[in-house]
Formats: structure tokens, C-alpha cells, sequence
């Protein structure tokens, strides 16, 4: 085990989770000139470049290493929060996203592998649920901040957010090698081999699709949706920060999903978790009360959260070759098709009603739960 590796991992985890102005995220953007749609539209944009970086970067990070990648990106994330908080207007906002794609397509498989590799499979799965709880303790720290005395100064939230993304970059520098680059390029043949290996394993395009419609709800919900429904529910900008503060609290409880597992077994608690995902989604379709808002999405981040280190445990597990940042980028283009669809649909859902957005979520959440029972 390298302890040295987990613990600078867990705490880039931590300073990348602080983003003061997730509290607000939606508001923002509007405030800088961005309509829902276009908030849409430039997310879109940004999940189909990531898919076509994927793989490439995967193969890169297999053959340069996975700390060379991690240091890069780490500093690129650093780039785009500079970009972000000078943003304003469409081209701006694109912009950063642009580049937020070429970081997130890179990290995408090497952290979680990096992490993988320095734990080991039998510490995995509570390795996971650390490492998830201090990314959401990382929001946590940042919403109280934002709550307490950042206010509506979007801006500052901004700046901060620069300042704890660029600790996080200088921490990657210290990071350690976890096994040795590939020392033979990856062919196109093998490459086209390893993919076809996966668009034939029935029962890993099901798990995998299964994990994709719950992640993507997840995030719309809980980042974009539930501000506009804290404000058709009534709440003010305060109470609004207060509230994050509250789904930041929701997802520490990734720490409990090993022992959780461990009682329940795989199969059921990831069964359990996609169906309380569909409750909460249909509890915000017909509420408009502030409490009920707020204790629905809280849910729907609490069933999130303790899914995580187990789906990165069972995906990271069906890996079995030396290639494993490749084979996950590869798992990530099929996510993040799933996530370009999605994402546009519930934008036009949104347009429409926001309940229709939140019916259509809580659809999505059924179907990832048959998809996830077959896949299993």
C-alpha cells in the first residue's frame, strides 16, 4: 500500500472539491448573461469533446504514467477555474468548458486507477468511500464559507475557488509513481480490440448504462435543477447556500457505503439506492414546499453518495488488463454519451416545467434500476 499516494490523492480530492460558488453555480452563469439553455448547450458541448479525448488520453496515460497525467491535468483544472472566474457571457463560459473537458476526459480513470493501484482490491471499496467523503467534505467547507460571509459576491466565490484548485496542482507534484509507463505504444488493433471487447460484454454495457442515467441525474439535479426549484419553492439566495450546505453534509455519507455493502450485500444496496433515487425524483415533481425540496434532493445525494465507492469498485474490478486508465476511458466515453443526451433533454424539460424535468429524472432513475439489476 502506498500511503504516501493515498493520502496526497485524498486531500487534491479535498481542495478540488472546494468550489465556493457550487452553491450558486446555476445563478452565476445566469448573472453573467447565460440563459438555462445555453448553460445546457455549453455543457453538451463539453461532455462530447471529453468523449472524443477520452481514449486518447487513456492511451497516453498508460504510456507516459499516471502521475505525468495527473500533474498535467491538475494544473490545466487550475487554468480553467482562472477562465471561470473572469468568464462572462457565452464565448467565455464555452471557453472554459472547452478546457474543463480536456482536463476532466484526462483525469477520468487515472485518479481512481492511480488510487486503485496504491490501495490495492482488497482496500479498495473503503479507500473509494474516504476519498469521495473528502471531496464532498472539500463542498462542505466551501458552501459554509460561501454561506457565512461570501454572500452574492459570485466573483470572490470565484477567486477562492482559484486559490484552493491551485494548492491542489502544487500537491500532484509530489505524487509518486504507482507502476511503470508502458513502454510499448498501444496499437490501434489492440486499442480497437479492447473496444470491441466491450461493446460485446452484454452485461457490462447494462451496468454501465445503469451507473450513467443515475450519475447524470444526479448531477443535474443536485447542481443545475434543485437551485431552480429552490426558487420556485420560495427560498431566498441565503437560504439557498444553506441548503448546499446541507447536500455537502448528504454526501459524506459515502464513508458508510463499505460497511453498508457489507450488510446488504452489492446486489441489494445498489438495488436500494437506484430505487430511493426514483422516489426522490418523484417526490420533486408534485412539491413546491421548500422542506420537502430540499429534503428530496438531500436524498437523492444521499443515495448518490454511498453508491459511489461501490460502482468504482465494481467497474475498476472488471478491469483485467495492465491497460486500466485505457479500458476506464473507454467505460467514460460510453458515461459521457449517455450524459450528452440526457443533459440536452433535460434542458428542453426544463424549458418546458420544471416538473417535467423532475418526472423525467425520476423515469431515468427506474430505468437505471432494471438496466443495473440486469448488468449485476
Amino acid at each position: 500500500m502506498n500511503k504516501r499516494n493515498i493520502f496526497l490523492l485524498c486531500a487534491i480530492g479535498l481542495l478540488q472539491g472546494m468550489v465556493f460558488y457550487a452553491p450558486v453555480a446555476t445563478l452565476y452563469r445566469q448573472t453573467a448573461g447565460l440563459g438555462i439553455w445555453e448553460i445546457s448547450l455549453i455543457e453538451s458541448i463539453s461532455l462530447a469533446l471529453s468523449i472524443a479525448l477520452e481514449i486518447p488520453w487513456g492511451i497516453t496515460a498508460d504510456r507516459i504514467g499516471y502521475r505525468k497525467t495527473m500533474v498535467v491535468c491538475c494544473m490545466l483544472f487550475f487554468l480553467s477555474k482562472i477562465l471561470l472566474w473572469k468568464a462572462s457571457g457565452f464565448g467565455g463560459f464555452l471557453l472554459e468548458r472547452i478546457l474543463l473537458a480536456v482536463v476532466c476526459s484526462g483525469l477520468s480513470g487515472v485518479d481512481v486507477g492511480m488510487l486503485y493501484e496504491s490501495c490495492g482490491q482488497e482496500n479498495s471499496h473503503k479507500i473509494f468511500g474516504i476519498y469521495e467523503y473528502l471531496q464532498q467534505a472539500g463542498l462542505l467547507l466551501a458552501a459554509t464559507a460561501y454561506s457565512l460571509w461570501i454572500g452574492t459576491d459570485y466573483r470572490l466565490a470565484g477567486f477562492l475557488t482559484v486559490l484552493s484548485y491551485g494548492a491542489a496542482a502544487l500537491l500532484a507534484l509530489f505524487l509518486q509513481e504507482v507502476k511503470a509507463p508502458q513502454t510499448r505504444r498501444l496499437t490501434v488493433k489492440e486499442s480497437a480490440m479492447m473496444l470491441a471487447q466491450l461493446l460485446t460484454d452484454r452485461k457490462l454495457l447494462l451496468f454501465l448504462l445503469g451507473i450513467g442515467l443515475l450519475n447524470e441525474t444526479h448531477q443535474t439535479v443536485t447542481v443545475f435543477l434543485n437551485q431552480l426549484q429552490y426558487t420556485r419553492s420560495g427560498m431566498t439566495v441565503q437560504g439557498i447556500s444553506w441548503a448546499y450546505i446541507l447536500l455537502s453534509l448528504a454526501g459524506l455519507t459515502s464513508v458508510f457505503s463499505f460497511r453498508l455493502t457489507g450488510r446488504m450485500g452489492e446486489k441489494r444496496m445498489g438495488n436500494s439506492l437506484m430505487f430511493g433515487s426514483f422516489l426522490c425524483c418523484l417526490v420533486l415533481v408534485i412539491t413546491e414546499d421548500p422542506a420537502f425540496s430540499v429534503a428530496a434532493v438531500v436524498g437523492l445525494r444521499v443515495c448518490y453518495s454511498l453508491f459511489q465507492p461501490l460502482q468504482l469498485q465494481q467497474q475498476n474490478r472488471r478491469v483485467q488488463t495492465r491497460h486500466r486508465a485505457t479500458v476506464l476511458s473507454m467505460h467514460a466515453v460510453f458515461l459521457n454519451s449517455i450524459a450528452v443526451v440526457l443533459n440536452l433533454l433535460y434542458g428542453r424539460a426544463a424549458e418546458t416545467g420544471l416538473p417535467a424535468a423532475m418526472l423525467l429524472g425520476a423515469a431515468v432513475c427506474l430505468v437505471a434500476l432494471l438496466l443495473y439489476r440486469k448488468g449485476c
